[in-house]
């Protein structure tokens, strides 16, 4: 009875755990896909600098193929430890131990991979001044959307100050993306008229900070300790499990193998008279 009482509790931690899992799978995929959004911009805009080995330095393991792909295959492990654990059958347990240890090797690979910190100096922001020049031009679309994306996104406008410009390009007043409240033609009427309607910090510093981390990427770092936390009890729990489920089905297997007492074969009887 006491067994009985043990596995029940057992199946449901692990049905609790099991869920877990799938949310915070969920959430890891969906902060992955927040970070890449601006990461892309700044892999644009750092291309062939310091601080684009530094930016895939820092966020590469946090939105490495393999880490997207270790959180969908851990939505479906939860799926099959979820039917492991209310049919409480060996294999699907024993196969959902072992992927859970192999997502578990593969989150402390990367955890360990991201320990290092970014060399980069507040001095490298100077080497994203060259990039200025292209803007606007037909054949640097792609950089012209890039810069404009980016500056509204993070309120920024320049490297350092909006005034970069004027100094590196031969435009007579900033990109309408530098505006506060962004119409066709605010630069324009912002520059001459009132500059606080432009946005006074550069993108330099952004892009520092973003490299240095962001909340997004303290955020993962947690739902990935907290991961790895579940996961270690899940397969505490999974392994305790199944040696409860492996023997109890041994001691019921020998039991019923065992005659009841009183079918035993009785032996010559004592008080038989020979003739």
């Amino acid at each position: 009875m006491a067994r009985e009482h043990a596995v029940r509790c057992l199946r449901y931690l692990l049905h609790a755990l099991n869920l877990l899992f799938l949310l915070m799978a969920v959430c890891v995929l969906g902060v992955a896909a927040w970070i890449r959004d601006s990461l892309n911009s700044i892999l644009t805009l750092a291309a062939h600098t310091r601080l684009e080995e530094a930016a895939v330095l820092t966020y590469s393991p946090a939105v490495h193929p393999v880490i997207i792909a270790a959180s969908c295959f851990l939505i479906l492990v939860a799926m099959v430890g979820y039917c492991g654990t209310l049919r409480c059958n060996l294999l699907l347990l024993s196969w959902y131990f072992c992927s859970l240890l192999v997502i578990f090797c593969v989150e402390l690979a990367c955890a360990v991979w991201t320990y290092e910190e970014p060399s980069v100096q507040r001095s490298d922001m100077i080497s994203l001044k060259p990039r200025l020049h292209n803007f606007g031009l037909q054949h640097h679309q792609w950089l012209t959307h890039t810069w404009n994306h980016f500056q509204t996104e993070f309120q920024c406008c320049g490297v350092i100050y909006f005034t970069d410009w004027l100094e590196l390009t031969e435009m007579e007043w900033p990109p309408d993306s530098c505006c506060t409240n962004q119409y066709p033609g605010c630069a324009r009427h912002a520059y001459f008229h009132d500059l606080s309607d432009l946005y006074q910090e550069g993108c330099g510093p952004k892009i520092y900070s973003f490299i240095r981390g962001t909340q997004q990427l303290q955020i993962l770092r947690f739902l990935g300790v907290s991961l790895g936390v579940a996961q270690i009890l899940a397969m505490a729990l999974t392994v305790t499990l199944l040696w409860a489920l492996y023997f109890g089905q041994r001691s019921a297997k020998q039991d019923s193998q065992t005659p009841p007492a009183g079918l035993e074969d009785p032996g010559p009887s004592d008080g038989l008279i020979s003739v």
